[in-house]
């Protein structure tokens, strides 16, 4: 049973779309990446990453340091360049820099701790309530942020708020990681602070994170996602929801309504093709259009969505679903637009960057030890696991060979 909550984005911000009629920054260093990659490719490869020059994709803000400064690595640069263009493009950037960031994994755990060990990880194992990480976060990230935001109002700006964040305070409370005390106060003071923090940038329209259909889309996870969101006050600030943000969910079609597909019913239509097979367990939101139906249901009809088309070009490429680190065989999907067939997605996305590595493998590809090393990019469908396969790079950082994957198997657009 869903938690209904019809009413509730009533006091959603009342807007419209903030992609449409709106061209889309391309970042003249994504473009420098793709050029590394190119130089090196042929045939339909190349001319695939070619194209994928032209596309644009959201910048991650995943350290202070990339807050003020000169050049487009910067929020700062990146505005300052953005607001030479005619038109002004709107420019699409990821928060995410939580204190204890990514509990439920290694590979993206942040650089700001509750409780920091030597080496720069997290310490999960002391509890507390992050006074001084969630300070660092306050002022050293938000604020700064704010203040650059602020300098460029002219500047159209859509902010995706600490992706997997709510969905692992909501749903992996018994990883110790998530679950401890620390992790639980950064998350709830944190996030509230930062929404409310950004909406008084009359340019930035925010999406808070809502995992993907794989994750929350059995009813009892997104009731308890629901619940948690509920509780932190900040519905009216938001614009909606963003899903799929750096995973591989297929799209698919809309199905008439939720649950559909379950228990065996309707299989022979389109909108049922199900490759992670979550429906035979009773899960709804086995493609993302499917899983947006779900948070429609139980947020309302004034919920509005983004998703990541950047990697699901291919339905299926894993042996299970639940991998999601660097996966072999993945292709970039739909190019930005807000040609979504749906009322309440604003907008396809590259959200995660294609060609930046999710996480490393246990060897870099230096031949040092990885620090960050998640078993997750260890998997049998993550890129380096097989002999032949070249090692991974930490999370964030240029990986040739998958970008190369990603443009052979690239489905960029509709076939309408």
């Amino acid at each position: 049973m869903y938690i209904f909550l019809l009413g509730l984005f009533a006091l959603l911000v009342s807007s419209q779309n903030p992609f449409e009629g709106k061209s889309f920054y391309v970042n003249p260093s994504y473009q420098a990446e793709l050029d590394t990659s190119i130089a090196t490719a042929s045939g339909n490869v190349k001319a695939t990453l070619q194209s994928m020059r032209n596309v644009a994709s959201a910048y991650w803000i995943d350290v202070m340091a990339k807050i003020k400064g000169p050049g487009t690595k910067t929020v700062e640069g990146i505005l300052k360049d953005a607001s030479s263009k005619s038109p002004i493009p709107l420019v699409v950037f990821i928060v995410y820099d939580l204190p204890n960031r990514d509990c439920h994994a290694k590979a993206s755990n942040g650089e700001i701790c509750c409780n920091p060990n030597a080496d720069g990880t997290c310490n999960y194992d002391q509890a507390g309530d992050c006074a001084q990480g969630i300070n660092t976060y306050k002022t050293q990230y938000i604020d700064p942020l704010v203040a650059v935001f602020k300098e460029y109002p002219q500047v159209p700006i859509v902010a995706v708020i600490e992706p997997d964040s709510l969905p692992n305070l909501a749903t992996n409370q018994a990883d110790p990681h998530c679950g401890n005390t620390a992790t639980q106060t950064a998350y709830k003071i944190g996030i509230p602070y930062a929404v409310t923090a950004i909406s008084t940038c009359s340019n930035v329209h925010m999406y808070l994170d809502a995992a993907h259909g794989g994750w929350l889309g059995w009813p009892n996870n997104l009731n308890s996602f629901v619940s948690t969101i509920q509780g932190l006050g900040i519905i009216g600030r938001l614009r909606g929801f963003s899903t799929n943000v750096a995973n591989y969910q297929p799209l698919g079609i809309a199905c008439p309504s939720v649950g559909y597909c379950l228990n065996g019913q309707h299989q022979s239509d389109p909108c049922c093709s199900d490759p992670c097979h979550l429906s035979s367990q009773y899960n709804p939101g086995h493609n993302e259009m499917n899983y947006i139906q779900e948070l429609v249901q139980a947020f309302g009809n004034s919920a509005h969505f983004i998703v990541d088309t950047g990697r699901n070009g291919i339905p299926n490429m894993r042996s299970d679903c639940a991998n999601w680190c660097n996966i072999r065989g993945a292709g970039v999907g739909l190019i930005p637009s807000t040609k979504t067939n749906s009322t309440y997605i604003d907008a396809y996305y590259w959200l995660k960057t294609p060609g930046e590595s999710d996480g490393c493998t246990q060897q870099l590809p230096s031949g040092s030890q990885c620090a960050r090393f998640d078993s997750f990019c260890g998997s049998t469908d993550s890129i380096g696991s097989q002999s032949g396969e070249p090692r991974a790079p930490v999370a964030g950082n240029w990986f040739d060979y998958q970008v190369k994957q990603l443009a052979q198997n690239a489905h960029m657009q509709d076939e309408e």
